[in-house]
């Protein structure tokens, strides 16, 4: 073998080695730089990657390629906005921040207050007069009159006057509170289950929202009333006609906001409604106003009026829609009522049993000891 021909040969097998080697790592290395472009792309569309240049409504998820958008944030009422609450001392009607409340209030004031005073006081002077002048001693020979023409005709025309004064503007009172809503009403489903709420937006997507009421410890640690104030509220538009429906999912209950007027039986297999429309934005408070059980005092009502655009803001935090002008709101799909959990042990519907914090002057309501 000549040594001088192996070395030139040699260079020749490296460079062959080399090529094939080349030939088989070169679709791979492209395959990689694909995909690292394509990653860098998707980073800097995606929207969980931090980028002060590019609006957040122009990104896009890398998967899908769809425009995402932030959940609007939704900031509550504090306990400065409550408005419809009973107040310590007070003896008459809540303060009424809807129509028919305004209403009935008036009502109440200016009718028949004073005529219930008048009857009252003219009641009582008669009884006054007649023991002062028809007494044994005034009268030693008592009167044997019978009959008299005059008094038995104002004692009979009167009273009719009375009723006819009291029919006219309670008849008018009781077709306000039953005035069929308008098609456009916003519709909001009240349904009570044993023992909290649940509140149902069909024109926004069909959610519903369970309502519990708040410990007692908690309530006050927010500045709200304790047993009335619930961990979620009944969020409604201000100004605006509501159609509020009530249904039972297992006994009756009803529906009662004293400060708004407004009190409707939740019937289970049957749909009440009735039309709303409250006057101010505020907080309200009310309860069930029908025995429905153990712990029919602990289902607290709770509504949140807020003007329509914060509304709308409210309904988008919750994952709900918002129907355009011209969309007609489509009824939703029948999904049946939520299933009463009141004998679940444990189920995040039903709420905490009742404790020493929510209610400390109820010793019955404390499971029995042996």
């Amino acid at each position: 073998m000549i040594p001088g021909v192996f070395a030139r040969k040699r260079p020749h097998l490296l460079a062959l080695f080399l090529a094939a080697f080349a030939f088989l790592i070169a679709p791979q290395a492209s395959f990689a730089q694909a995909q690292a472009e394509s990653a860098s792309v998707a980073d800097r569309a995606s929207p969980n990657v931090a980028s002060e240049t590019e609006p957040l409504a122009e990104a896009a998820e890398a998967s899908t390629g769809v425009v995402t958008e932030a959940a609007p944030t939704f900031d509550y009422y504090g306990p400065e906005m409550i408005k419809g609450q009973p107040e310590p001392g007070n003896w008459d009607f809540q303060g009424q921040y809807s129509e028919d409340g305004d209403f009935a209030l008036w009502m109440h004031d200016a009718i028949l207050l004073p005529m219930m005073v008048g009857i009252s006081l003219l009641v009582l002077g008669l009884l006054l007069w007649v023991v002062t002048r028809y007494n044994r001693r005034a009268n030693v020979v008592p009167s044997k009159t019978s009959h008299n023409t005059v008094i038995e005709v104002i004692w009979t025309l009167v009273p009719v006057l009375i009723l006819v004064a009291i029919a006219i503007p309670s008849i008018t009172l009781l077709a306000r509170q039953y005035e069929s809503p308008s098609e456009d009403a916003v519709t909001i489903k009240a349904t009570g289950y044993q023992w909290y709420w649940g509140f149902t937006y069909p024109d926004y997507g069909g959610f519903e929202i369970i309502s519990n009421m708040k410990d007692e410890a908690e309530a006050l640690a927010d500045g709200e009333p304790p047993q009335l104030a619930a961990d979620k509220r009944m969020v409604v538009p201000v100004g605006t006609e509501i159609r509020l429906q009530t249904t039972g999912a297992d006994v009756i209950h009803s529906f009662g906001v004293p400060s708004l007027w407004f009190k409707l039986d939740a019937v289970p297999g049957r749909l009440n409604e009735r039309r709303l429309v409250i006057e101010e934005p505020g907080i309200y408070y009310g309860q069930c106003m029908e025995l429905c059980g153990a712990r029919h005092a602990y289902m607290p009502i709770a509504i949140e009026a807020r003007p329509r655009a914060e509304f709308e803001a409210w309904v988008l935090a919750q994952g709900g829609t918002i129907p355009g002008p011209d969309d007609a709101p489509a009824p939703p799909e029948p999904a049946g009522l939520q299933e009463p959990e009141s004998s679940i042990e444990g189920a995040p519907g039903a709420g905490a049993p009742p404790t020493e914090d929510t209610a400390p002057a109820g010793g019955a309501m404390a499971a029995p000891t042996t």
